[in-house]
């Protein structure tokens, strides 16, 4: 699996929505800044990220995006989800049923393919927001977090 730059742009900014005081909403320009993300693209996925019920806007003065759910109860798989991602061992594959060897390959990606599945739904945005202050903590890194 390749996480592509629209993946990867969802899960950062997510992770900079966690770090808002009580989850608090952080505008499309604030967040574009601080991960140094293009705000119209970052606009984009929030959309998508709020038809999957990921993240909610508030409008106003002190509006903008802020997470729909504690860190601990959005999966990775769900942002990757909500953002058009798809996890995909072998697409448009179909094993050659006359050799056994490529439905065993063929059933070897298959239970891969849903142990990786497993293990995004597994993973939350607290883990990888804990994650990363370990990382940072390791580096001498202050408080400041860009993903």
């Amino acid at each position: 699996m390749k996480l592509t730059t629209r993946g990867h742009y969802s899960v950062k900014a997510l992770l900079d929505l966690s770090l808002q005081a009580n989850y608090g909403p952080a505008s499309v320009k604030a967040i574009a800044q601080r991960q140094d993300l293009p705000a119209p693209y970052l606009e984009k996925l929030l959309m998508d990220m709020r038809r999957a019920g990921l993240v909610r806007s508030l409008r106003g003065v002190q509006g903008g995006y802020q997470l729909a759910r504690s860190p601990a109860q959005i999966s990775l798989g769900q942002i990757l989800e909500a953002v058009g991602e798809e996890v995909e061992p072998l697409p448009h594959h179909t094993p050659d049923m006359q050799q056994s060897e490529d439905w065993v390959t063929f059933m070897l990606w298959n239970r891969l393919h849903q142990k990786l599945r497993e293990a995004l739904y597994s993973i939350s945005l607290e883990d990888l927001y804990y994650d990363a202050r370990s990382w940072q903590a390791a580096q001498g890194q202050e408080s400041s977090f860009v993903v």
